[in-house]
């Protein structure tokens, strides 16, 4: 299927022909699906913290963390595309001279275009989009209704305009306050000096896109001053890039290469498992996973830490008791009581179902990164979920599984899936290095049979996507696993922008 000139792109493109020859063949094999066994639920898998207990686990965390190297590493390469899509769809579609806008509306039954319309003033780029609107379009003001909904929608996403259908979704306006506008990227820095700041500095890791870097280094001059003016807080930041040899081969319908218009191979992201390499190359005590998307207006910041903090402490209270375990282990001899004081632990603390016997399963079982996920009440929202599932090898543990991960083709499996309590909302708190002070490989602990294969179009033509095990899926399938219910305040994400609208995004003031 390969020629020439496809082997010599492959290898200009930082992979290699077997890794290619791989990927090609997962495609004409497929990719097994999990095989959930149960949901998690209360009790089985997810643990529901007292009060008293999570304010003894703030302590903890109070208490430790100046002592602590801490990262809050931010996923935002994502474009804004999604969350306009149906003011796309209004673009392409309605024809202001030849139908009124309520004609439109009514007949398309067009809820969210109503929606967002009826609110404009409510939005925090109004004004923004407002100034835009004078300079391009003079008649404006004396146009028609349906005219000035479509000059304004042209103004915030077109080229000539905002250009925010380009934007990467952190740089778009989100919170409106009495003074100025927040981006979702100022609030993320925002947030992380009430939860993931010491010694009065907070450090975050983003990964961009390398075509927004430039823009999203300007917001971070422009507002930095006043972050810090008003938390007392100094802000770093360092920045990645989604690696392009992380990127997968597309292919046709029959699983063959896909190919451009120049005949050329295609290669495309594949999805936030990638992020797995950029997650690698940080080095800290404790990192806090959120996607950008996933922010608050001020007024519940301080809540939103309290639960950060309550699963930061909990990582801290499993990683000092797996350290001391694991310097048991490193010693010579163990008695019988130590370890079963281990297998206890493995079991109450750390969900492992299968206890291993030896002294040298114990250790290999106990030395991995740990992860503590936050996990919200399902509210019926696309995404993955918390699951036991049976791996390959027999073991059953908790993992977080996509949707499209479960057969819903299987009457049990979709039953299942039904049934399912509680949602994941990347919300995670990592503990990445061993009880030696190193950095984990977090490559090692990655299962290469969890990823997805997606059907896209490119140039109007079908096509198949690989896309890697999910970055908190499959890339952390051998990590040891704690989910922690929290309360659904702490899950905002801004799928489309009418999700602007929500209380949890219209500041008071």
């Amino acid at each position: 299927m390969l020629n020439q000139k496809d082997v010599n792109q492959i290898k200009e493109s930082g992979h290699t022909v077997e890794s290619i020859a791989k990927q090609l063949e997962t495609f004409v094999k497929g990719i097994p699906y999990s095989n959930v066994v149960t949901t998690a639920s209360i009790g089985n898998g997810i643990e529901e913290i007292s009060e008293e207990n999570q304010q003894q686990l703030i302590q903890l965390f109070e208490s430790e963390k100046e002592q602590l190297e801490l990262v809050k590493f931010v996923p935002a390469s994502g474009a804004a595309t999604r969350m306009f899509k149906f003011l796309h769809q209004f673009l392409e579609d309605y024809k202001p001279d030849a139908k009124t806008l309520n004609k439109y509306i009514k007949k398309g039954n067009h809820k969210a275009l109503d929606t967002f319309l009826s609110n404009l003033k409510e939005f925090a780029f109004v004004n923004e989009v407002r100034k835009k609107i004078r300079e391009l379009y003079p008649d404006y003001k004396t146009s028609k209704k349906g005219k000035r909904a479509h000059y304004f929608v042209k103004a915030m996403l077109e080229k000539e305009g905002l250009g925010y259908k380009k934007l990467p979704k952190g740089l778009i306006p989100f919170h409106k306050y009495q003074k100025y506008y927040t981006t979702a990227f100022e609030e993320q820095l925002y947030e992380a000096a009430f939860y993931a700041s010491a010694k009065d500095n907070a450090y975050l890791h983003f990964t961009f896109s390398e075509e927004h870097v430039s823009k999203f280094k300007e917001e971070f001059e422009a507002v930095k001053n006043r972050l810090t003016k008003l938390t007392k807080i100094n802000f770093h930041i360092s920045y990645s890039f989604q690696k392009k040899e992380t990127d997968t081969i597309a292919v046709t319908e029959e699983n063959k290469p896909f190919r451009d218009k120049n005949d050329n191979l295609t290669f495309r992201p594949s999805g936030h498992g990638a992020l797995l390499e950029n997650l690698n190359e940080v080095n800290a005590d404790i990192v806090f996973i959120k996607n950008i998307d996933n922010v608050i207006i001020r007024e519940h910041v301080e809540e939103i830490a309290y639960y950060k903090k309550v699963l930061a402490g909990k990582l801290l209270w499993l990683q000092q008791r797996t350290f001391e375990f694991l310097e048991k282990l490193s010693n010579e001899t163990s008695s019988e009581e130590e370890i079963k004081e281990i297998q206890s632990f493995l079991w109450n603390h750390l969900n492992c179902k299968e206890l291993p016997k030896t002294k040298e399963a114990l250790y290999h079982k106990l030395n991995r990164p740990i992860r503590v996920c936050g996990v919200v009440k399902n509210t019926g929202a696309p995404g993955g979920g918390p699951f036991w599932v049976k791996g390959d090898e027999g073991e059953t543990t908790l993992q977080i599984v996509e949707t499209a991960q479960i057969d819903t083709k299987d009457a049990h499996q979709k039953a299942i899936l039904n049934e399912a309590t509680h949602f994941n909302p990347v919300d995670l708190v990592c503990g990445i290095r061993n009880f030696k002070g190193e950095k984990f490989d977090l490559k090692k602990y990655s299962d290469p049979n969890t990823g997805f294969i997606s059907s896209k179009s490119q140039d109007g033509k079908p096509l198949k996507a690989l896309e890697l095990p999910g970055l908190w899926n499959g890339a952390m399938a051998k990590w040891n696993t704690v989910f922690i219910e929290v309360p659904l305040l702490t899950f905002n994400p801004v799928k489309t922008v009418n999700d602007l609208l929500q209380p949890e995004h219209r500041p008071n003031t």
